[in-house]
């Protein structure tokens, strides 16, 4: 009797503890298990394919307020590649870089431009069409390591120059008059999406959203335009194109992207043509209006290399502009300060932060260009102070970057 008794509470114990664990396991399932439900979409091709693009319940806002860690930063950025972000010793001297200069941002590819979607995303889209190639193996490590270094993560997001969606959806791609996929060069080059289809809108703005999850503070939108190579006036955009122009189709996303992606508490900017400051004939071509697409991003980019303006540009007319850094950041952002005045005062109005140019443009053959070292870069930082900015960034595209021409911290 008394051995009984003392068996007796060990059984209720183990009883109990099994009941425990049913009980956590199945609040477990149900709190971490994500049903993805498709949305019904119209089918608005003959054509079914086995990639829906949707956005899906697992974009949903998150419960916690992300927007308790915007902090503004006045970036001072450089860009870098997936293939570099994801090389851990490289990035090593590019975050000592960073801490010995002034340097206080990266640009990092997220979508790339050859389409791919350079960690392993969980955008279900992308996800299942295999977009992601994982230059950067483990994306949670770089974040850390850029938050360790008070570097500011802005994920570089290319929008519709992208020749890997179309070889799974070639219904979205931009189509030749005999229906085959539009190429660049001739037929050779990139293939480019068609802006019109918010299909493709939605797809861009998944892998947007799993970059804020992971921990970019700033989604930087390139190549957010209509393709401008040879041929492409005969493209074909559909019924839809009658009803709207590029401009107002572009001006439409970027409204459609800031209003999914405010939620998540990052910032929106976009990368643009230094041209269409001054040329309303540019902007009608490529679909950007600086004055229209700043009344709804946090910043606009300008892409104002010395090398892409032709000789006459800003009253430079004995060499190419390419010999005039200063000269050229410092007129086209003074042009800038003017476009944006148009905004009425206490409006909306994106902050502008140029790229800069930190290559030598050899391609223009001499003697139309110089060698581009810390005096050119420096000069054009010169230039965005004088005309009253305060931000900018370098572009290579090799991503060698160095310290002659920026500051040490």
């Amino acid at each position: 009797m008394n051995k009984n008794k003392k068996i007796a509470p060990w059984i209720i114990v183990c009883l109990s503890i099994g009941i425990v664990g049913v009980v956590i396991y199945k609040i477990l399932i149900s709190g971490f298990s994500r049903e993805i439900q498709e949305e019904e979409i119209p089918e608005s091709v003959e054509e079914t394919y086995d990639y829906q693009l949707t956005l899906t319940d697992y974009m949903e806002q998150p419960a916690i307020r992300l927007d308790t860690y915007r902090e503004p930063v006045k970036v001072k950025g450089i860009y870098v590649s997936g293939w570099k972000a994801g090389d851990r010793r490289y990035m090593d001297d590019l975050i000592q870089l960073v801490n010995e200069t002034e340097l206080n941002a990266m640009v990092i590819d997220v979508k790339d431009d050859n389409g791919y979607v350079t960690y392993q995303t969980e955008a279900p889209v992308a996800k299942s069409i295999g977009a992601a190639q994982e230059h950067i193996q483990d994306i949670h490590e770089l974040m850390d390591k850029l938050r360790e270094n008070n570097i500011f993560p802005i994920a570089r997001i290319v929008v519709f120059k992208d020749p890997y969606l179309p070889e799974k959806r070639p219904d979205l791609a931009l189509k030749n008059p005999d229906g085959t996929v539009f190429r660049e060069k001739g037929g050779r080059g990139s293939a480019w999406v068609n802006p019109y289809y918010k299909e493709v809108w939605d797809y861009v703005i998944e892998i947007a959203k799993d970059a804020a999850r992971v921990g970019f503070k700033e989604i930087q939108f390139d190549y957010i335009r209509f393709a401008t190579a040879k041929g492409i006036r005969h493209v074909d955009y559909g019924l839809i194109a009658k009803e709207k122009d590029k401009v107002e189709i572009i001006d439409e996303f970027i409204q459609y992207a800031v209003e999914e992606l405010k939620p998540l508490g990052v910032f929106v900017s976009a990368d643009v043509f230094g041209t269409i400051i001054t040329s309303k004939i540019d902007a009608d071509i490529v679909g950007q209006d600086y004055a229209g697409m700043s009344k709804h991003l946090d910043y606009i980019c300008p892409m104002v290399y010395p090398s892409h303006y032709s000789i006459g540009s800003f009253g430079i007319r004995d060499r190419h502009p390419d010999w005039y850094p200063y000269e050229v950041l410092y007129q086209s952002m003074l042009a800038s300060n003017k476009k944006l005045n148009e905004i009425p005062e206490g409006k909306s109005r994106a902050i502008v932060r140029p790229w800069l140019q930190a290559f030598t443009a050899s391609y223009l053959r001499f003697p139309n260009y110089q060698v581009y070292g810390g005096k050119q870069i420096r000069e054009q930082i010169q230039g965005v102070y004088d005309a009253g900015l305060e931000e900018w960034i370098l572009w290579n595209a090799s991503n060698n970057y160095f310290k002659d021409g920026l500051l040490q911290e």
